[in-house]
């Protein structure tokens, strides 16, 4: 629940700051958004080796080999995507690997749901619904840095070959 709150209120902090005129953000939405999320995988990624690690690596599907490990890189690329989203130039490909960050850790969202007694926000409904918002949130900048560098946007037709 941290995250989502902490994406939210710094997004939020940082659409205000804009509209009471802190000039690189005025009328910059995606740029806020970027701080939010950047704020939020920071948060998430320090969990990654302090606080929280044994959760994590306790989420972790059996089935996979060494969970230390992949706490450990995931928790790395955490933070280097958020560092990647506050520099505009690398905000695109940070994005784009956070995106598929989440897609791969989702199967820790589900091991963990199904594994018994946890809190109504841990449960799988809520944790989809969850990371579903923190996709759309990385797919926002993804699109959005994509269009303004010219390129076509996800939904772009390619035309049939004759």
């Amino acid at each position: 629940m941290e995250p989502l709150i902490t994406l939210v209120a710094v997004t939020a902090l940082l659409l205000l700051a804009g509209r009471l005129g802190v000039t690189r953000l005025h009328g910059r939405p995606v740029a806020a958004l970027r701080g939010g999320l950047a704020a939020m995988f920071v948060l998430t990624g320090v969990a990654h080796f302090v606080g929280m690690r044994e959760e994590l690596v306790a989420m972790v599907p059996s089935v996979l080999p060494a969970p230390g490990l992949l706490v450990t890189l995931s928790g790395i690329a955490e933070l280097l995507g958020a560092a990647g989203l506050l520099w505009s130039p690398s905000a695109r490909l940070a994005a784009g690997g956070l995106s598929l960050l989440l897609l791969a850790v989702f199967p820790a969202n589900v091991h963990l749901a199904s594994g018994g007694d946890v809190p109504w926000y841990d449960e799988l409904g809520p944790r989809t619904v969850t990371q579903i918002i923190f996709l759309a949130a990385t797919l926002t900048v993804l699109i959005k840095h994509r269009r303004a560098a010219g390129e076509p946007g996800l939904s772009a037709r390619v035309p049939l070959a004759r």
